[in-house]
């Protein structure tokens, strides 16, 4: 799935400061199990805020297949009550990007990749049938700090959500297509839809199992690009603080000739804020 915005003075790293100090609750404010939160992880709409900071290492970058890039995508979810039945969950993707020989001759690159922000309007109860689910809006800024991390294109479309947790179990599909709206006239028009069926496994302790594909089709170019994710995590405490901590394979079974290739690996650090 994949590609809001807490940019101020500072930069990225300091926005991030400011947020995790404006969240920030006393140790033992929360009183949920490590299963029932490891469950609200799960749900891209639950009523829980989290940071999560995922790290993500491609191999075989670029049409000479020497490049390699570093992506920490820094994710906080915030969820806003709007009445008794509804609550607005705002999930951002802020990516901080290190890559180098993306094609011949490139060189490196570091910095600020393009802004995803999504919000979802979600009933808080699930249906008469269990269904869970939200929609709302999706916007891609074009906030890349190089030419090489940045589509140069404003770009907005629908996001929706839905899911089902039954048991141990959680199962649904996140979804969104982004239209360009503007932005740099060399660079061709975003036409997208990404799609991300996953599926996890939740167990008393805390550990969560899970899998996902993250397939976007890419209209204009008439090109899949599908990687394919497993990854395991556990919900604890550091000091005070509630946690997830986490790491996973991704296999790129199709993607454009500059795509990565192969096998990659993604860790996670999740913080946990419940209320």
């Amino acid at each position: 799935m994949k590609k809001t915005l807490y940019r101020v003075a500072g930069g990225p790293i300091g926005s991030l400061t400011g947020l995790l100090l404006a969240l920030a609750l006393p140790a033992g404010a929360a009183d949920q199990s490590a299963a029932e939160l490891a469950k609200k992880l799960s749900n891209p709409v639950a009523a829980l805020i989290s940071v999560p900071l995922q790290l993500n290492y491609d191999a075989d970058v670029g049409t000479n297949d020497r490049g390699e890039r570093w992506t920490l995508n820094v994710q906080p979810v915030i969820p806003i009550s709007i009445g008794e039945d509804w609550n607005l969950i705002s999930r951002t993707i802020l990516p901080l990007v290190s890559q180098r020989e993306v094609f011949a001759g490139a060189g490196s690159q570091s910095g600020l990749g393009d802004i995803v922000q999504s919000a979802f309007f979600s009933p808080k109860a699930p249906t008469a049938g269990g269904l869970i689910w939200g929609v709302g809006p999706a916007l891609l800024l074009p906030t890349g700090t190089d030419d090489l991390l940045t589509a140069d294109q404003w770009a907005a479309g629908p996001t929706g959500v839905v899911l089902k947790q039954q048991g141990r179990w959680t199962f649904g599909a996140l979804a969104n297509h982004l239209w360009s709206m503007g932005g740099g006239g060399s660079r061709p028009d975003i036409d997208a839809t990404f799609v991300q069926p996953f599926v996890s496994y939740g167990t008393p302790t805390g550990w969560t199992f899970g899998a996902n594909l993250e397939t976007t089709y890419d209209w204009t170019g008439s090109q899949w690009t599908l990687p394919v994710n497993v990854s395991a995590s556990k919900v604890t405490r550091i000091g005070g603080q509630l946690v997830s901590i986490g790491g996973g394979l991704k296999y790129w079974a199709e993607g454009p000739p500059a795509a990565p290739e192969g096998l990659a690996f993604r860790a996670t650090f999740t913080l946990l804020f419940p209320k």
